[in-house]
């Protein structure tokens, strides 16, 4: 890791530190605290606009519910707050109640406002969330329930999900784990066996959940994880991602994801480090890099921000989705530990001054889900949503202000 050495940029660190310990603390909490607990049907509204008025009967989605758990989690780790514990609790207990399948085993994917199941297929994706959060959970609370249940949602991912043939993970399944023929995460993903999203976010949750636990097969599972992106997801002539995938790894998708390109940057060499296997850590050390070059290369916008996609004949999405921004700060922030190329730091800076200008709401707080191609708030869309969560800035928040921290003292 790079030392900064010089003192006006660990004054500059020093201030940046603030500026993200603040916005988690004072901009992007409060907001969560205030608006989205449901008190009538239990649990957390699916639902909330931009001022915070929620929308009762909206849907609540798995990955809502699992991403709020897994940031007040990891947010009570960092600053003791116990309403973040109560938050927390709230989450765990409301997964355990109504998203578990008691008959079939899993999580359902969608639930109505009453915690009725309205889509009970059995999702990779969301498996690997529950696992993500019961685990950050399980760390900070030492409920030996909660490392069982993430160690049987383990279980059920490789019992069900695993291709033993072509090697990697299908994407979805019915209920009682017969073959789904939709396997869409979303409406707008293609509907093909296997997807770089799942994988990323599987080997995310298993990395999270060899921290707590070291079963006889998880270190070897995420090993063969990160072959499969150096194998088959990741091209190694430009660093983008592949997207959709038959059983057998054909690609089946031309898009560029920036957004993912530079989460999947950090998140696979956090993997390697926590494996802590030479080779493999030299190999994706080079992968970080390569990726958060191509994204720097060609995904950046004039204003320091990402746009959101670029297609298969070269024109680009330009919308700029919260999420996305938030990874290229830890992204680049990667880049420049590893390198110690102060473009990647400039980078990071670029992208947060771009988000404090565009997407924080300073009034009623948060962040916007997205400002559209004319640069306007899309106010169609939420502030609370089935996919939009508190674990994207916040994780940003947290990562930066503990790697810079780190940089500081060397």
């Amino acid at each position: 890791m790079e030392k900064i050495s010089d003192n006006e940029k660990k004054e500059e660190c020093r201030c940046l530190i603030k500026e993200f310990i603040d916005e988690i603390g004072h901009g992007i909490l409060p907001f969560w605290l205030k608006f989205s607990v449901d008190n009538k049907n239990g649990g957390f509204y699916g639902r909330v606009d931009n001022l915070g008025n929620a929308i009762p009967d909206a849907p609540k989605s798995l990955i809502l519910n699992t991403r709020i758990l897994w940031t007040f989690s990891e947010a009570y780790s960092a600053f003791g707050n116990m309403e973040y514990l109560k938050m927390a609790d709230r989450a765990y207990e409301y997964l355990l109640e109504y998203f578990y399948d008691r008959e079939f085993g899993g999580v359902y994917w969608l639930l109505d406002s009453q915690g009725v199941p309205l889509d009970d297929k059995k999702k990779a994706y969301g498996h690997a969330f529950m696992i993500y959060a019961l685990a950050s959970y399980y760390r900070v609370t030492g409920k030996r329930a909660a490392l069982d249940s993430a160690v049987g949602v383990f279980n059920l991912i490789e019992r069900h999900f695993l291709d033993k043939e072509n090697g990697g993970y299908f994407e979805a399944a019915l209920r009682d784990w017969g073959v789904a023929e939709d396997m869409r995460l979303s409406a707008i993903d293609m509907n093909e066996k296997k997807s770089m999203n799942a994988h990323l976010h599987i080997l995310e949750a298993y990395t999270n959940l060899l921290r707590v636990w070291r079963g006889p097969t998880l270190k070897e599972q995420i090993v063969n994880l990160l072959k499969i992106f150096r194998d088959h997801i990741i091209n190694p002539d430009t660093g983008h991602f592949n997207l959709f995938f038959d059983e057998a790894w054909q690609i089946k998708s031309g898009q560029v994801s920036s957004g993912h390109d530079i989460e999947g940057s950090w998140l696979l060499w956090e993997s390697a480090e926590l494996i802590n296997d030479l080779e493999l850590k030299n190999e994706f050390k080079k992968i970080a890099v390569l990726q958060a070059t191509a994204v720097l290369d060609r995904c950046l916008d004039h204003d320091g921000s990402l746009v959101y996609e670029i297609h298969p004949d070269g024109t680009m999405n330009m919308e700029k989705h919260w999420w996305v921004q938030a990874e290229a700060m830890v992204g680049f922030l990667n880049a420049y530990e590893l390198t110690g190329d102060d473009k990647f730091f400039r980078a990071m800076k670029d992208v947060w001054q771009y988000i404090q200008a565009n997407l924080i709401d300073t009034e009623n707080g948060e962040w916007f889900y997205k400002r559209l191609h004319d640069e306007k708030v899309d106010e169609k869309e939420f502030k609370i949503s089935e996919w939009k969560g508190p674990y994207h800035n916040s994780r940003a928040c947290l990562e930066i202000a503990g790697r810079l921290n780190r940089l500081i003292k060397g």
